[in-house]
């Protein structure tokens, strides 16, 4: 028998917005390689977009990162390809600890949105206009509540509602609530050890009994 887990569905997320922008930002700007060496990703926030917020003697640059207007923002409003580089986890990692829950944008890169499905947050896109207007909105309002519609690809802020694309894998996932693959798996583990006693190439030893 699984153990029952349960992982939220997510058919909309809402929240005040903080601009990034930018073309091809990668995930070592999200989070620099050395903040990595950690065994959790607990406190990951503190350093998200390190290098682009501090100089190299931790004095603060111009960043909305470091804005007190954006500290309680959750929705990041970003530009094209973002997320490229590496296939590091740790960068929506980082940027979920800091606070961020969805992000619209004009493109993202492939694994970077996937590590993002893994937590539970939406990677949408929109044109460059669009995303370009949505930011100059943000900057004018930045306490100004963004709601993103996952299911009807659409997003709303102040008099405005606007169509966004959610990738169809990442949309059936988010709004059945079947995001958190990790989970899925504990819930299912009775079924995954049948599954392993059945194929003649798994060792019984290699198989985890039941916690």
């Amino acid at each position: 028998m699984g153990d029952e887990i349960e992982i939220p569905e997510v058919d909309s997320v809402a929240g005040s917005g903080v601009p990034i922008r930018g073309n091809d930002i990668d995930t070592d700007q999200i989070i620099p390689a050395r903040f990595m060496k950690v065994v959790t990703f607990d406190g990951l926030g503190e350093f998200a977009f390190f290098d682009l917020r501090f100089d190299d003697d931790d004095n603060q640059k111009e960043h909305p990162f470091n804005e007190d207007r954006y500290q309680d923002s959750s929705v990041m409003v970003v530009n094209s390809n973002f997320g490229c580089g590496s296939s590091r986890e740790h960068a929506p990692q980082a940027l979920m600890r800091w606070g961020i829950d969805a992000i619209i944008g004009e493109s993202f890169a492939e694994i970077f949105a996937g590590n993002c499905l893994a937590l539970g947050i939406p990677t949408v896109t929109a044109d460059s206009e669009t995303i370009e207007a949505l930011q100059d909105w943000v900057d004018e309002n930045p306490d100004g509540e963004i709601e993103i519609d996952i299911e009807a690809e659409e997003v709303t802020y102040g008099d405005e509602t606007i169509d966004v694309t959610v990738d169809d894998a990442q949309r059936k996932a988010l709004v059945e609530g079947v995001w958190d693959t990790t989970a899925l798996m504990k819930s299912n583990a009775g079924a995954v050890r049948e599954t392993a006693r059945e194929l003649p190439y798994v060792d019984d030893a290699a198989i985890p009994e039941a916690e």
